[in-house]
């Protein structure tokens, strides 16, 4: 009798609650993300116009706000027992604790003179810091539109068939490549580990999911394309970058070291039934749409880690961007990492190469430090900077330890050869992306 009733359901099709539940919440969140708005004289998408608004309100106060969530997030480990797991914990802990120094220099002016240069802590807090601090706790609550009624689920169906053939991962991973990418990198490798800890990803799949799709989520890009003064052509940016990032993705799973990693695992994915993509796409939107939690649940658990991302990161942001920006400037160290980058952008002729491969070398250290560099440069180098701070995918402050503490057989030695070959791969597709750029924008 159940049985029939579920088919009747079934046959009358969804309730317009159920629909409404799909399309209305994600289509705000397409709204908030990608459709830009002019208000006051400035035109960018409503999520940055909101945070500018917030940023105003706060006034002087921005930098308490900024300090607190650096304080939180040095002590949160301390709190937590987290720093006892390993060294690498343990590292980045005293290094959390290092960031609030560095907050407190910034923002009360004691330390070293050099450190007060314009181009260092003021820099790093007021244009860096500031900005994150305040972008993902609000960007994480529209999020919530995006990824939590079925409209990610859906497309990851639409798109399983390419899965498969092009990052030689299972169709389900569509939806953790896309979460990762408007939703954020420690959410995406959360959503792996248990995945891959139950036996449906590989540990190849495990680690080219980890190391290709989980970037930065779209609220960190927009910093990136605020301090490059890119906003102006943000979907142009935010739908390179994203093509740029999957496609170096698309190789790297051909070469080593992740083409030869362990391909086994306990409970593979069931093909899918031919000629039913779309319906099945539809099905399962509104299947989620369906047992979605509430908007005001939804809303809240997105802004709960949205404010735990936050407190982890921008402690390492002070401390490891400040060490990068230091290396940056006083040693050669960057720049003799450089010049290994350096061929694959000379050969598009571009004037500002050298800089914008030492640029990218120091990337490693920080995500946000190729942006930081190149931000008076010209429009072709700052896009590529720009694209590469979000496809290289693996930085030392914050994505790195992210991947080792998850149990993903992943060494530092393997993430740092994957991250040579992204960086490589993504300049030579960044740099001719921004010629391209530079002929629509003139």
């Amino acid at each position: 009798m159940a049985s029939s009733s579920s088919d009747n359901s079934r046959r009358r099709g969804p309730s317009t609650a159920t629909v409404f539940k799909l399309f209305v919440p994600s289509l705000v969140g397409v709204l908030i993300f990608f459709v830009p708005m002019t208000l006051g004289g400035n035109t960018t998408i409503p999520l940055d116009h909101m945070v500018t608004g917030a940023r105003s309100l706060l006034g002087e106060g921005s930098g308490i706000y900024a300090l607190a969530l650096i304080v939180a997030g040095a002590l949160y480990p301390l709190i937590k027992g987290s720093w006892r797991r390993s060294m690498t914990e343990r590292v980045f802990t005293v290094l959390k604790l290092a960031g609030v120094a560095a907050a407190v220099m910034a923002l009360t002016g004691w330390g070293p003179g050099f450190l007060h240069e314009s181009d260092m802590l003021p820099f790093l807090f007021d244009k860096l810091v500031i900005p994150v601090g305040l972008i993902v706790p609000i960007g994480a609550i529209f999020l919530a539109l995006l990824i939590s009624f079925g409209l990610l689920e859906l497309i990851g169906v639409l798109v399983q068939p390419v899965m498969r053939p092009v990052w030689r991962t299972p169709g389900r991973s569509a939806i953790d490549a896309v979460a990762s990418f408007v939703g954020s990198y420690s959410i995406g490798l959360l959503i792996t580990n248990r995945v891959y800890q139950a036996g449906q990803y590989s540990a190849r799949e495990a680690a080219i999911i980890a190391t290709g799709f989980s970037t930065v989520s779209a609220t960190f890009m927009i910093i990136v394309a605020k301090t490059l003064g890119l906003m102006e052509i943000w979907n142009l940016y935010f739908w390179l970058t994203l093509a740029i990032t999957f496609t170096v993705t698309a190789i790297t799973v051909r070469i080593p070291p992740l083409s030869s990693m362990d391909d086994s695992k306990r409970d593979g994915e069931p093909e899918a039934v031919s000629g039913r993509r779309l319906a099945t796409a539809w099905r399962t939107g509104l299947e989620v749409a369906e047992r979605a939690p509430s908007l005001l649940s939804s809303v809240a658990l997105n802004f709960r880690e949205g404010l735990l991302m936050a407190i982890s990161i921008l402690p390492s942001i002070m401390s490891v961007g400040l060490a990068g920006l230091l290396l940056a400037k006083y040693t050669p160290l960057f720049e003799w990492l450089g010049w290994a980058f350096y061929p694959f952008v000379a050969i598009w002729g571009l004037d500002e190469a050298a800089a914008l491969a030492q640029a990218s070398a120091a990337g490693l250290a920080e995500m946000f430090l190729p942006a930081l560099l190149m931000g008076d440069a010209g429009l072709v180098a700052r896009f590529a900077a720009g694209v590469v701070s979000v496809s290289s995918v693996l930085f030392f402050s914050a994505s790195i330890p992210c991947i080792l503490s998850t149990s993903i057989p992943l060494s530092v030695g393997r993430i740092v050869v994957v991250w040579f070959l992204r960086m490589a791969l993504s300049l030579l597709l960044a740099v001719p992306a921004g010629y391209l750029v530079q002929a629509l924008a003139a």
